[in-house]
């Protein structure tokens, strides 16, 4: 009964000093102590204005400058191949030799032709024979002087350009066909100028004012991915494809070391011209959850104001805002998981 009693007791007055309590006045320092709890401290930065290089990439592949299949016009067997994939040549050098037995019948042909042609102008002069006469030997002996000269190209094939050797696909004893080989052309050898590579890019065609002869490119191979070559727009094709609506530019690319390499994929980039820009600082730019909106804390007057925006272009440390800002507004960069639309802010100087 008194164990009863006691707990009666102590309900009661826990009871009076919760009713006491609740009712009881707040002080000032208990309400700054509230207001802190409920205000965000954070730091901002202005939106800026600045120049925003407008650049636009395209992929493509490397082709050498120039490339050709070393090619005798008439069938004709190898004798000798002088050279190997992987070697370089110069213009006019000597690559293969191949049978010579037809050019050494014409060659005595000519020979007699031509001794025949001394003795009937002696003759001639003598009155034993036409003018007509020595006009037919004298054609023929021509005639027989450009075979000699086309049979000397056919069997001394000599390199057209500078390059290196890409394909060989005969050997000495074979018999040259005109049937194509494994690269699609015809020829004993194949030989590229790899010195410069060219790229054909095709282009939107918005870009067709923009681009010109003589405009730097800049190139990058991901084999080499902390290298950028600085090529050139040699040529800027004429027409539009109207099926893709894109044009096609010609870009150079020196390759005096030859590290680039025929075949290899490459990224392009066009630099278009400077555009003024808002921008922001990245850490600025948030991503809505489930959908791909950005947007940014604005603030203004101690309030923080959730604005969706449209970027562009990254550019350092900042990214190009197209809509949803206007210059010299303050952005919130720091404690942004703590903001939100309306919220009491604070800004850190």
């Amino acid at each position: 009964m008194k164990r009863s009693i006691l707990i009666a007791v102590a309900a009661v007055a826990t009871l009076a000093l919760t009713s006491c309590s609740g009712g009881a006045k707040k002080t000032p320092a208990v309400e700054n102590v509230l207001t802190q709890q409920t205000t965000v401290l954070t730091k901002t930065t202005p939106v800026e204005r600045i120049n925003v290089a407008q650049t636009v990439d395209f992929t493509t592949t490397l082709l050498p400058y120039k490339k050709t299949f070393i090619t005798p016009q008439m069938a004709l067997r190898i004798d000798e191949i002088r050279v190997d994939v992987g070697d370089h040549v110069k213009q006019g050098q000597l690559v293969a030799t191949l049978d010579r037995n037809q050019y050494n019948q014409t060659s005595a042909q000519l020979k007699n032709a031509k001794q025949n042609l001394a003795r009937m102008r002696k003759v001639y002069e003598a009155g034993g024979v036409s003018q007509s006469q020595i006009d037919e030997l004298e054609t023929s002996v021509s005639v027989m002087e450009e075979n000699i000269a086309n049979l000397e190209r056919n069997i001394e094939l000599r390199s057209p350009i500078d390059g290196v050797i890409t394909g060989r696909y005969n050997e000495p004893g074979d018999l040259f066909t005109m049937g194509g080989n494994a690269d699609g052309g015809v020829g004993v050898l194949q030989v590229m100028q790899i010195n410069r590579l060219k790229a054909i890019v095709a282009l939107s065609e918005q870009y067709y004012p923009q681009v010109y002869k003589g405009m730097k490119v800049a190139v990058m191979a991901d084999v080499y991915p902390d290298k950028v070559f600085e090529g050139e727009v040699n040529i800027v094709y004429p027409a539009i494809n109207a099926n893709t609506h894109t044009f096609n530019v010609e870009v150079l690319v020196p390759n005096g070391k030859e590290i680039l390499r025929p075949g290899m994929f490459a990224r392009t980039e066009f630099n278009m011209g400077n555009r003024s820009s808002l921008v922001v600082p990245d850490v600025a730019v948030q991503k809505q959850m489930g959908v791909n909106d950005r947007y940014v804390y604005v603030i203004k007057d101690g309030v923080a104001e959730r604005k969706v925006v449209s970027l562009g272009r990254q550019v350092g440390d900042k990214v190009e805002v197209l809509s949803g800002l206007a210059e010299g507004e303050e952005v919130a960069i720091t404690a942004l998981s703590k903001l939100k639309d309306g919220a009491q802010v604070e800004v850190v100087k």
